[in-house]
């Protein structure tokens, strides 16, 4: 063998090791969805500043995860989705970040438009991952399925939280008295709809859980990822 042979290096191609993968991005939406999750469901106080307080920094911290995982574990051609998430996250995340301007409107403005548009883009996204599948082959062609389901049960998730927010009247409320306690509580709207996200946070981070501890098989096993031999 001549001495001179090049270095092999280490690209952003299919056939490439990554340190962070989709899986990394999944594992850490899913750990901020679960954090929002047991804030706004066990919060005694389920007004809209800390409604809007547990969504700001949930949006925020999300976004983050899925900007610096559109550089580190996605291949260029496929980061328009993350990078359109991250930014849609990061602006409602800003939005309702303002404690002077927190209110139910808000709350339900926000969070519903969010939830529409991200999650359209990201049904979307995993619609044309899923298709883009059957143009390849092996294990490639199988982690892309996977990946664009994912897309698919997340976005249509996304969207079943704005539509389930759309039907609650935020000027909503009932007084009603548990004789066990000896006390008279009120049911709001926005009680309605902090609990809906909050509901919403523990599906989606058992969801991205399962999907990011899904085994997946090694690049390295499978000599056909790039559709030839080397």
């Amino acid at each position: 063998m001549s001495d001179d042979a090049p270095a092999p290096t280490r690209t952003h191609g299919a056939g490439a090791t990554r340190t962070f993968d989709v899986r990394h991005v999944q594992l850490g939406r899913a750990l901020l969805a679960a954090l929002a999750a047991v804030m706004g469901t066990f919060s005694p106080d389920h007004s809209a500043s800390v409604g809007l307080a547990v969504f700001s920094g949930w949006a925020i911290a999300t976004a983050l995860v899925l900007l610096i995982g559109a550089w580190l574990a996605f291949p260029r051609e496929r980061r328009s989705v993350p990078i359109l998430l991250g930014v849609l996250t990061l602006l409602a995340g800003m939005a309702t970040g303002i404690p002077g301007l927190r209110s139910t409107a808000l709350f339900f403005v926000v969070v519903i438009a969010w939830a529409l548009i991200a999650g359209v883009a990201e049904l979307i996204g995993g619609v044309r991952l899923r298709r883009s599948a059957a143009s390849l082959e092996g294990v490639l062609r199988s982690e892309r399925r996977d990946e664009g389901r994912d897309g698919v049960l997340a976005g249509a998730l996304t969207i079943a939280l704005g539509i389930g927010l759309l039907l609650v009247n935020p000027a909503y409320s009932l007084e009603y008295f548990i004789s066990e306690a000896g006390r008279s509580f009120t049911m709001t709207g926005i009680t309605i709809g902090v609990g809906l996200f909050g509901g919403y946070a523990a599906i989606i981070a058992v969801f991205l859980g399962i999907a990011g501890f899904s085994p997946r098989r090694p690049a390295a096993e499978d000599g056909t990822r790039s559709g030839g031999s080397a």
